[in-house]
């Protein structure tokens, strides 16, 4: 059976530093040239590149489906210097696809942690933190850096079934694919059997992908020597890391369907992947973080409290001019939603303060807010210099206060 179309599922773009050799823009435009509906983004470990992927793809009339291909501790993400020691592995490579926002929310989180508590050599996830935040993703097992193709390499089934039956445990049956590549590598041969197998027993999908490194195939050469760059060798340097074939580009739907005629079900299965990968990225909004407040408190009423504190420190005494002025500032920055920016902000300049980091005393027209002042933002009476509050916010002008 001939399948019509197809999507790259486990592409890496120039944010894959020093190892994908192709920009998305271009990638986007093969996308189109070759007529697929979809295309995903699945860098190595981060998403850096995951806003500008969106909003390109969408103007390109392409469903953009953002992923990561994250680097797995073998153990815990928190083992950091046994593997090296004892010459094991210090990551698996791992496919994940962000189905619906909570996906895409529960990616980030995952990539986030991998730098804060995993980095090790790469930013590394663990089992744990998969069960934590697998709500909306996607996942395919990955290349012969996978967990189980590494298993199955080295002969070991048993191993290899104990690890699928773990990823259905912590993703559904549903939301769990087994995932062929064939670049001309005997190990991919292997690895693909014995997929093909695990897949009939478990009834688990296999899914065919090509691990895009660049764009055409003569880019192997560039592509070679960003890993040359990488590894601080020489092109003709004996034992360094290279790829083995000149076939990890941007193939077209006949090109995939050719390579996995035996498996057209793993062709087929990448457009139901595309098809219900849906995430809605809205960019008219303000996005501010959540900023935790005593549980007596709402945002508001902490922003309230903080002003009239610093109130009494700044002057002698509070004015009917002053409190007014605070009430009215107070309401304008409730209304649009800016309490929590505040909160940060202050947050942030206390911060520096007590640890010594120098702080400008305020410019521009934040100079012009009493509750910055009273919140120790700046250190510019507004009401001594007849100041505007109006100039840094106001309700007829949208948009976020900007501190300096």
């Amino acid at each position: 059976m001939k399948i019509d179309n197809f999507v790259h599922l486990h592409v890496h773009s120039e944010y894959s530093l020093l190892d994908g050799a192709s920009r998305i823009k271009k990638l986007i435009e093969r996308a189109c040239e070759f007529n697929m509906p979809a295309l995903a983004l699945t860098d190595h470990g981060v998403m850096y590149g995951a806003i500008e992927f969106y909003t390109q793809a969408k103007k390109s009339g392409i469903k953009p489906i953002i992923g990561c291909e994250v680097y797995l501790a073998p153990k815990s993400r928190w083992d950091k210097q046994s593997e090296r020691e004892k010459k094991e592995e210090t990551s698996y490579h791992l496919t994940l696809l962000a189905e619906n926002n909570q996906g895409y929310q529960n990616l980030m989180r995952l990539v986030s942690l991998g730098f804060l508590e995993g980095f090790y050599y790469k930013p590394r996830v663990d089992k744990e933190l998969l069960r934590e935040f697998n709500q909306g993703i996607i996942a395919l097992s990955g290349c012969i850096a996978g967990e189980i193709p590494k298993c199955i390499i080295l002969d070991k089934i048993k191993s290899a079934k104990k690890i699928l039956e773990e990823y259905i445990d912590i993703f559904g049956k549903n939301n769990f694919f087994l995932e062929l590549q064939d670049s001309g590598i005997p190990d991919q041969k292997k690895v693909n059997k014995a997929l093909s197998e695990l897949s009939s027993e478990y009834s688990i999908p296999l899914v065919a992908t090509n691990d895009v490194h660049y764009l055409n195939k003569e880019d192997s050469k560039a592509h070679d020597v960003l890993l040359c760059i990488q590894t601080g060798s020489t092109i003709n340097e004996p034992g360094r890391l290279r790829f083995p074939t000149d076939e990890y580009y941007f193939k077209s739907c006949d090109q995939m369907s050719e390579i996995f005629k035996e498996f057209p079900g793993a062709i087929e299965n990448t457009l139901k992947i595309a098809d219900r990968c849906n995430v809605n990225i809205k960019f008219d909004m303000n996005l501010i973080p959540s900023f935790r407040v005593p549980d007596d408190y709402s945002v508001d009423e902490y922003l309230k409290k903080l002003c009239y504190e610093g109130a009494k420190k700044r002057y002698e005494s509070i004015t009917k001019e002053i409190d007014r002025r605070i009430q009215r500032e107070l309401e304008v920055i409730e209304k649009m939603g800016f309490s929590e920016y505040f909160l940060i902000v202050w947050d942030l300049i206390k911060f520096a303060r007590n640890n010594s980091i120098r702080v400008g005393p305020g410019r521009g027209s934040a100079a012009g807010s009493i509750v910055s002042y009273l919140l120790g933002i700046t250190d510019i009476e507004p009401l001594k210099y007849g100041l505007l509050f109006e100039r840094f916010l106001n309700e007829e002008r949208k948009g976020m206060p900007d501190i300096e």
